[in-house]
Order: structure tokens, then sequence, then C-alpha cells
């Protein structure tokens, strides 16, 4: 009876100082669910692109420009002489000059599918920079 005395008296008794971590799991466990369950319901890949419709007469004349795989490309004014370029800054002052010479006209780029992507749009820059205001791209 001495010893059970003892242990009412607060003397033997430790606290116990461990964080119950069993309510936090539930709680991970029911988002986890939610997660699961509307994760399907979102779908990750959808992309809206504008839909742009065809012309329906293209112009007469027009600055064409064809870029190729290797860098070269071809400028001029479709219909008439065609110049080919070795590199991009070339490609850019060509520009300028047949805009210079024919502000009026629209500027149409034609790339090889096998292009870069990056390779259209830094001719879409440099036509920006050379005052053309019209920029069409071809396709098939």
């Amino acid at each position: 009876m001495a010893m059970h005395s003892t242990m009412r008296g607060g003397k033997g008794r430790k606290f116990k100082s461990e964080i119950n971590v069993v309510p936090y799991i539930d709680v991970m466990l029911v988002l986890l669910v939610i997660f699961m369950v509307v994760a399907p319901l979102t779908p990750p890949n959808t992309i809206n692109l504008p839909k742009a419709g065809r012309s329906t007469q293209p112009p007469a004349e027009y600055i064409e420009v064809e870029l190729k795989p290797d860098g070269s490309a071809r400028v001029g004014i479709h219909g008439q002489r065609v110049d080919t370029v070795a590199s991009r800054q070339q490609l850019g002052e060509r520009m300028a000059s047949l805009s210079r010479s024919h502000p009026e006209l629209p500027l149409m780029i034609s790339a090889d599918k096998d292009i870069k992507y990056d390779e259209v749009v830094q001719a879409i820059t440099l036509a920006n920079k050379a005052g053309i205001g019209r920029v069409g791209l071809a396709t098939r």
C-alpha cells in the first residue's frame, strides 16, 4: 500500500513529450483521396488556340521569305528576282531594303517543316524591325 501511495503523489509520473502524428496522417490521407478524385476531372494539356480563317484572295505581290534548315534563306518579291542569303543578319538587311523600296507589300514567310519554330519567330522579329507591318505564314 505504501508503494501505491507514492505513485499517486506524482513523484513517479513522467510526462509524454512526443507528438501524436496519427491525426496528421489521417488529414493527409483525406487530402490525398480528394486530389486523386479531382485530378482526372481536369484535362492536363488543353490549350485553346485561336482559329484563323483563310484569306479569300492572297495578295498578288508580296515579299517572300523561304527559311531553310541549314540557316540560309531566300528572300525577294514573289514572281520576281529572289536572292539567297547565308545568315539571319543578311536576311534582316535584305528585308529592310525591300521594305523601303516597297512599303505597301506584306511579307509571307514559308519555312521547311524540319526548321525550329524559334527561327520563324526570329524572322518575324526581323520583319518588324525592318518596318514590315503585315506578316503572314505560308501553310500547305
